[in-house]
């Protein structure tokens, strides 16, 4: 061991002596290595062959996982990091881990607030290398990344691969819970939110949060007084144009998003997304304290108010306390009598929407539950719930006398009046 390391000592001291025989490419500046495509030179055989491989598209290192295919090693490398969620690298000051020691040095930067690679046309800085290189193309006008399928060019190589993703419908982001995927990592980070109820984006004038900065954005058009979509109808003012797109469907009665299941139209894609959660039964939305699932963001809030002790509305007739402004509105109307909600076929009144929306299904006969085992359908989600108990053969509701159990709380209560117990769970 002694003697290979003297040797390796020797001739490393030989290489940089003058009595050296062989001069060194890296330090005097010698690249004999030239492409025969663009003339670009290199210093080492291994260099070039590494290059060409942009030319010939040769792409000899596959994952084995998702096989996608690289032309360098050290590409893939950092890429399986995706799969293994490994991030060897660790800032010291706030302890964030990255897949690549490059990407870390970059991001030490934002704490030292170096840019050390400064344009020569603006002197404009950079905190890295790679940053001034696709500035400089703003000068030049260079786009050398061009898509082989649409002919559309990038300054920047990041930028063609996910355009690329448009035409290949790649999405290798996946969400850890319910597993739904994107192109960009951006979208699964703002996706996440959902689920965890994340909302770092917060309004400095009154403090309403958003998941992500483009709802901020918008939202703060309201306080600046910016809303410049204005509806030709009613002059409505909108803060975007998706958003007034929206509202103007109220006038026409346009509802472009229809479910595949029951074929329910909607006006909104989110509205629709929220609605085939009845079909599917996710419940994406879960409390961080009992894990109780809702299917959509606002159930969810207003149930962690439970948890919170938090009831701010009160009726001022008998004092009871509410979580949410809705909640207490109905309540007050058990001492009012109001019942605004009435069906137009049959007159018949209700205190809530949800009733009435429940009472029409018995005159248009809409079933929109949908068991997933039989395609059996309801039109109400409770006997949904019961009727999958056939094929679970879940049985909840238990005789406290004998055990016996039973998949319907009304044939536990007839069982029971066998033992002389009338309405026990009544």
């Amino acid at each position: 061991m002694f003697v290979f390391y003297q040797g390796t000592l020797n001739q490393q001291l030989g290489v940089h002596s003058d009595e050296s025989r062989y001069s060194c490419d890296i330090h005097s500046g010698e690249r004999p290595y030239v492409c025969d495509v663009c003339n670009k030179a290199f210093s080492d055989k291994n260099g070039l062959i590494t290059h060409k491989r942009i030319h010939s598209g040769e792409c000899p290192y596959v994952c084995d996982v998702c096989n996608k295919a690289f032309s360098q090693k050290y590409h893939l490398i950092y890429h399986i990091r995706i799969h293994s969620g490994e991030r060897p690298y660790v800032c010291s000051v706030c302890n964030k881990a990255f897949g690549q020691q490059s990407t870390l040095i970059r991001h030490q930067r934002l704490h030292s607030g170096e840019r050390p690679y400064v344009c020569d046309v603006c002197n404009k800085a950079h905190n890295d290398k790679s940053n001034l290189i696709s500035h400089k193309r703003i000068h030049s006008g260079e786009r050398p990344y061009v898509c082989e399928v649409c002919n559309k060019a990038f300054c920047r190589q990041s930028y063609l691969i996910y355009h690329k993703r448009i035409h290949s419908g790649e999405r290798p982001y996946v969400c850890g819970v319910c597993s739904k995927a994107f192109s960009f990592k951006s979208g699964l980070i703002t996706h996440k939110r959902i689920h965890s109820g994340e909302r770092p984006y917060v309004c400095d004038v009154c403090n309403k949060a958003y998941s992500g900065k483009s709802g901020l954005i918008k939202h703060k058009r309201i306080h600046n007084g910016e809303s410049p979509c204005v509806c030709d109808v009613c002059n409505e003012a909108h803060s975007d144009k998706s958003s007034l797109m929206r509202h103007k469907r109220i006038h026409i009665s346009e509802r472009p998003y229809v479910c595949d299941v029951c074929n329910k139209a909607f006006s909104d894609k989110e509205r629709l997304i929220r609605h085939k959660r009845i079909h599917s039964g996710e419940r994406p939305f879960v409390c961080d304290v009992c894990n109780k699932a809702y299917t959509d963001r606002s159930s969810l809030k207003r149930h962690k108010r439970i948890h919170s002790g938090e009831s701010s509305y009160v009726c001022d007739v008998c004092n009871k306390a509410y979580s949410d402004r809705n909640t207490l509105i109905k309540h007050i109307r058990n001492h009012s009598g109001e019942r605004p909600y009435v069906c137009e076929v049959c007159n018949k009144a209700f205190c809530r929407q949800s009733n009435l929306i429940y009472h029409k299904r018995i005159h248009s006969g809409e079933r929109p539950y949908v068991c997933g085992v039989c395609n059996s359908a309801f039109s109400f989600l409770s006997n949904l719930i019961r009727h999958k108990r056939i094929h679970s053969g879940d049985r909840p509701y238990v005789c406290e006398v004998c055990n016996k159990a039973f998949s319907q709380q009304s044939s536990l209560n007839s069982h029971q009046r066998t033992h002389g117990v009338e309405g026990a769970h009544n």
